[in-house]
């Protein structure tokens, strides 16, 4: 019995953190997150998705005529499902509140932050996967967030998308610990977009001293 609880608490609960994009850009595309998810060979995949992102109709035209996904995580991750067999779980609660939607929209007209943007968008699609899970990625969504916090002060629209955001990635992580006390797995992956990233990994280290289950997460800029 000790030695089985042993080899348990050695194998079990390796998850990767993947930040991706939602759309094929460049590099960042389905082939190439499908390349990273080989080398992983998760058993579980999580995945920054409502439960019907993928609805029937989607999953039918997959299976039967090969028509795969328009977003990009689901593409790889369907492409991954024609030689393995594995668990998918999305684990999205609910999407962001319309002060996010209407916090964008503002922001993405000024021209500062647009440049910001594009030069994002040019380094993913140089460099793809391997630029979204890095520090370059992480500091121009940081300025991105600090552009925003000179924009809007203290409004209280923005204190509210923010929180939706807060709300937004404590309930992935919270599924993801929920599932995970009540299903043993070696190697899962969470696939979640690049603005996400810092957050996350600051929320990681908060889950894991907060719950009981320790999960043995790696982050894929260190693979």
């Amino acid at each position: 019995m000790f030695l089985a609880i042993f080899i348990q608490s050695e194998i079990m609960y390796n998850i990767t953190f993947i930040s991706t994009v939602h759309k094929e850009n460049g590099k960042c595309n389905s082939d190439e997150l499908h390349k990273i998810i080989e080398l992983i060979s998760p058993d579980v995949i999580f995945l920054e998705a409502l439960k019907d992102t993928c609805s029937n109709y989607e999953r039918m035209l997959f299976s039967r005529f090969g028509v795969f996904h328009k977003k990009l995580e689901i593409s790889a991750i369907q492409k991954y499902s024609q030689s393995h067999s594995f668990e998918y779980v999305p684990v999205l609660d609910t999407g962001l509140s319309d002060e996010f939607d209407t916090k964008i929209k503002i922001v993405t007209e000024l021209s500062e932050y647009q440049r910001l943007i594009d030069k994002h968008n040019l380094l993913t699609i140089e460099y793809g996967f391997p630029f979204l899970n890095s520090e370059k990625s992480t500091q121009l969504h940081r300025e991105m967030r600090e552009l925003e916090k000179q924009i809007f002060a203290d409004n209280e629209a923005f204190q509210k998308a923010n929180a939706s955001i807060d709300a937004y990635e404590n309930s992935m992580l919270h599924n993801i610990y929920a599932y995970s006390k009540e299903n043993m797995f070696n190697k899962a992956i969470f696939m979640c977009g690049s603005a996400h990233r810092e957050s996350i990994i600051d929320k990681i280290g908060k889950f894991d001293t907060e719950e009981d289950l320790k999960l043995s997460w790696k982050f894929f800029n260190e693979i």
